[in-house]
């Protein structure tokens, strides 16, 4: 139990009154004396005793947490403020209520940074592992064109193909990278424009029909939108963002599935709304499918070309944006990807 300096100053006060009234009454029994000035000498000493050690114990306490306060606070300010800090507090309660917050804080620090250890460790194994991929490709083929396999037309135009693959494997993790670094250093700033998002949906469905064929997969919208959806957005980042989500829809669908865009008026803003009838996301993987080149199935990814970052990216788009986005999805059954967009609101005047 922490007693307080007046609750010190009090028993030091009482048991020096105690000494002293006993004092007095034990000089008393020799000499003539009356009830009155034993009285006033156990008050005088009660109330002297208690304002001097009160005064004495704070000064004392004071001196030994001022150092601390100001460590854990990381001020720069005089005694005078500290102490008027304290005024009409218990010093002992709000040192001990400030220590604790401190180190609770300090712990949670700990933790965060530890997990930002691991967080980098794990993506720089990441950068390595899907760089080195294609660089070892690129170097297993010039080697055998090296070999002798040059001389042969129909083995170096399949080995140089293979090659070419590769380094656009290469730039596309390269480009990727460096989208999300601009991105989140806040580098690459936004051209917020007028956007017809419809009609910005239908321009991805275009370039993705073909990816989309080859596995049987349907493009289609949730209804038909005859109407102009009018946001406001930067144009060319929501098309990189929708292109990743119709692609990624299509490289983990089932053939012979669909990929369904959808729009919902929210008042202020639009719902977007990417889903999908295929393999879908295990419960515990959801939480991480933002991460930077974390893979629900990673063979199939590779397959298909994916760098591991598609998802990153939108999440990041989205956030430049302002806004959100959240993921559901039940495996076997398919997923959906809804993030929302600010509706444009034409300039009054």
């Amino acid at each position: 139990m922490i007693l307080s300096p007046k609750t010190m100053s009090a028993i030091i006060s009482i048991v020096a009154s105690a000494i002293s009234v006993a004092t007095s009454i034990v000089i008393a029994s020799t000499h003539e004396a009356t009830f009155w000035p034993i009285a006033a000498i156990g008050f005088a000493t009660f109330a002297a005793m208690f304002f001097l050690s009160h005064f004495l114990i704070n000064q004392f306490i004071f001196e030994k947490i001022n150092p601390i306060y100001k460590t854990i606070q990381s001020l720069n300010i005089s005694r005078r403020e500290i102490k008027k800090g304290f005024e009409g507090k218990d010093i002992l309660t709000e040192v001990n209520r400030e220590v604790v917050h401190w180190a609770n804080s300090k712990s949670q620090e700990i933790d965060k940074l530890k997990e930002l250890e691991n967080y980098r460790k794990e993506f720089l194994g990441n950068v390595s592992h899907e760089l080195k991929t294609p660089i070892f490709n690129i170097q297993g083929y010039v080697l055998t064109l090296l070999d002798g396999a040059l001389s042969d037309p129909s083995i170096n135009k399949k080995y140089l193909e293979r090659t070419e693959k590769s380094i656009n494997r290469l730039i596309s993790i390269v480009e990727d990278l460096e989208s999300i670094s601009k991105l989140e250093s806040r580098v690459l700033k936004l051209d917020l424009e007028k956007t017809n998002i419809a009609q910005l949906a239908n321009e991805v469905f275009e370039a993705q029909e073909m990816r989309a064929k080859k596995r049987g997969i349907k493009l289609v919208f949730g209804q038909d939108y005859e109407m102009p959806i009018w946001v406001k957005a930067d144009k060319k980042r929501i098309y990189q963002a929708l292109t990743n989500l119709v692609a990624n829809s299509i490289n983990y669908g089932k053939e012979g599935g669909r990929t369904k865009v959808s729009f919902m008026d929210m008042g202020e803003s639009i719902l977007v709304e990417v889903n999908d009838n295929g393999i879908g996301i295990p419960k515990e993987d959801i939480p991480r499918v933002f991460e930077r080149f974390y893979r629900v199935d990673k063979s199939r990814s590779r397959e298909q070309g994916g760098t591991g970052l598609g998802l990153a990216i939108v999440k990041h788009i989205v956030e430049a944006h302002e806004q959100t986005i959240n993921v559901r999805s039940s495996l076997n059954e398919g997923t959906s990807f809804v993030f929302t967009l600010a509706k444009y609101k034409p300039s009054k005047g």
